[in-house]
């Protein structure tokens, strides 16, 4: 690749970025309408009442690990056998 596919490609890949980021015009800036005293008021609220969850308490269910019944062997010959019939395993 040369250096003239190498810019090319670079100033592709940067306006492709920036046609996906939001655009927010600059002279109208965000003006929040509730203090961080409220803010936070409110995020303690709504965990006390179990609406939101902290990442820590979060329980996703554990499967056990399973223990295999066949060998090794037997799990390496079946991939082998698999990858000279592909079309058998669709």
């Amino acid at each position: 690749m040369n250096i003239k596919q190498l810019i090319a490609a670079a100033t592709v890949l940067a306006a492709t970025g920036a046609a996906f980021a939001e655009a927010r015009p600059v002279d109208t800036p965000f003006v929040s309408t509730k203090t961080r005293a409220e803010v936070r008021a409110e995020l303690a609220q709504a965990q006390a009442q179990g609406v939101l969850m902290r990442r820590e308490r979060q329980n996703y269910p554990v499967s056990a690990p399973v223990r295999s019944t066949r060998s090794r062997d037997e799990v390496r010959a079946e991939a082998i056998e698999a990858m000279k019939h592909p079309q058998r395993n669709r």
